[in-house]
């Protein structure tokens, strides 16, 4: 499967940025979720890789083929990118069975394709198949009624499954009645590999020959044809991804007669079927109720490991990209936040917009102020008048990373500047901002209203994630403001001040509202970011 490389791609509508400047790896064989909130442009990127959206300017490359060039030219459509698209809205045909849902795409397909003797190579499976006649009598058998009859349909599919065949092959099989008496096996494969050697000697009096996959050669070449594909080729494409989803029971159904979860597999097979370069998601599990959805997470994964595809899927859901993908890639207001695997998105945000989006129940965002010792540690206030000790994992000059900060601003400003010179620049509507966190207060303040805060160098906000808050006996003073027990772990408010923070403690302890606690934060993990830009500075550990 190939590479996916995206180069300074922008997609605009008059001074709106759905897409600014998007550069973007997609490795092979990745699956990758473009995440964010609702109109950050995660989707506009999608369809601007498939080709159903065309960028304002940049560049597309999929494996070794340029798809997109604004300076060149370029503009493959999407039908011919050979990329499977999937929809949140399933669009299956309700007046076509299951079958004929996948299939349609595939009889619809009229291209240059090599040139397959089925018929030749059908006679050698059977005949391999028919060496072991008990096995094919026990899967027949497995398909009786309680009246002892061969429920045909059944046996078809069995049949299917266990041998990778045609449902035209399996017929010829069921037909052989080898549940009822296998002793003509043996005379059976005789006369197959008669077939069999009738039909290779009819390819070289032509002067053809049959590969090992039965291509047909002729001085050596394999024979290419502007061609659509046979029924044979159809129907095994369909077994083939029917046995992946696991829906080969439901060949003669219709949608309306399926349930949402397996609608959604018919909806998988049917973009599989053509066997696309890349697999493209369009927020697929998002009509399904919560159970069958997280069901249908494990059914993606196991898909993605089967069929080695490179998968690149859209959702709003930061607990679906967390689990799915091995990147993400969250976007905001049109332009990458981040692009790393989603354990190092969690653990080491790029700045505070990441650090808010990603993690369920949220991040705790305090605000403090403080001054770096000697040694390397941070003196910080925080929490009303709490005096803690900030110590960073690795060593780190707050005077050096200030400046670097600088000098990174003034360098993004300088290039806008130069930006604006060049013919035809439209300046940005939607403006970047610094990300507006919320800290969680007992009375909530509407800060909308309020004079923006003049911000120095010192002025940090420190991230806690829930899990790494404690109750304790000594600490930071605290009371239980409000309490969710699941089972497993509770998820909790406690108060200290004016300030609400959230914790997770693990266990079955049920916790009283109103009782006074202590707070610690544990763990090196605690994450530091500067006020002023936003951006993450370094975790470490709080000492109280």
């Amino acid at each position: 499967m190939p590479k996916i490389v995206l180069e300074n791609i922008t997609k605009r509508w008059k001074k709106f940025y759905a897409v600014e400047n998007l550069n973007l790896v997609i490795e092979d064989n990745a699956f990758v979720t473009l995440l964010g909130p609702s109109g950050c442009g995660k989707t506009t990127t999608l369809r601007m890789i498939a080709g159903l959206e065309t960028p304002t300017e940049g560049r597309i490359t999929i494996g070794d083929k340029v798809v997109f060039d604004s300076a060149a030219g370029i503009n493959i459509p999407a039908n011919k990118r050979k990329v499977g698209f999937l929809f949140q809205n399933y669009a299956l045909w309700p007046n076509m069975t299951v079958y004929d849902n996948i299939a349609f795409g595939l009889k619809n397909i009229n291209e240059p394709k090599e040139t397959v003797d089925y018929t030749a190579k059908n006679y050698a499976r059977l005949a391999e198949i028919l060496k072991n006649p008990k096995d094919v009598a026990d899967v027949i058998n497995d398909c009786r009624d309680k009246n002892g009859a061969v429920d045909k349909k059944k046996a078809y599919i069995k049949l299917i499954d266990a041998y990778s065949i045609s449902m035209m092959t399996a017929k010829t099989l069921l037909g052989y009645n080898l549940q009822n008496d296998t002793s003509k096996a043996d005379a059976l494969i005789k006369e197959l590999e008669t077939k069999h050697a009738n039909a290779v000697a009819a390819h070289k009096a032509k002067g053809e020959e049959l590969d090992k996959d039965y291509r047909v050669l002729k001085n050596g070449q394999s024979i290419v044809t502007k061609r659509k594909l046979t029924k044979e080729e159809v129907d095994l494409a369909v077994r083939r991804v029917s046995r992946i989803v696991k829906i080969g029971m439901f060949m003669d159904r219709y949608p309306a007669e399926l349930s949402g979860g397996q609608q959604q597999r018919v909806a998988i097979a049917r973009t599989l079927a053509p066997e696309p370069s890349v697999l493209f998601m369009d927020e697929p599990l998002s009509n399904l109720d919560a159970k069958l959805r997280l069901e249908m997470r494990y059914e993606l994964q196991r898909l993605h490991v089967e069929t080695g595809s490179t998968f690149v899927y859209v959702t709003h859901d930061q607990m679906e990209a967390m689990t799915l993908a091995t990147s993400i890639c969250l976007i905001n207001n049109g332009v990458l936040q981040q692009y790393d695997a989603p354990l190092t998105v969690y653990n080491r945000p790029n700045n505070l917009f990441v650090a808010d989006f990603v993690g369920n129940p949220s991040i705790n965002f305090i605000e403090t102020h403080g001054e770096q010792n000697p040694d390397g540690s941070i003196s910080l206030n925080l929490l009303g008048d709490n005096h803690v000790t900030f110590r960073p994992n690795e060593p780190i000059s707050m005077a050096e990373w200030n400046r670097a900060r600088d000098a990174s601003i003034d360098a993004e400003n300088a290039r806008r500047a130069e930006l604006a010179k060049q013919k035809g620049y439209v300046e940005k509507g939607n403006k970047d901002e610094v990300f507006r966190y919320n800290i969680a207060r007992v009375e909530e303040v509407d800060t909308s209203i309020e004079d923006a805060p003049v911000i120095v160098d010192g002025d940090y906000v420190l991230g806690v994630r829930p899990e790494f808050i404690r109750l304790a006996d000594d600490g930071i003073d605290g009371e239980i403001y409000g309490a969710m027990p699941t089972g497993m772990e509770s998820t909790l408010k406690i108060r200290t001040g004016e300030f609400l923070l959230t914790s997770v403690v693990f266990g079955d302890t049920l916790y009283t509202i109103g009782s006074e606690t202590h707070i610690h934060f544990v763990g090196n993990s605690l994450m530091l970011f500067d006020r002023k830009s936003g951006r993450y500075i370094t975790s470490g550990s709080v000492e109280i």
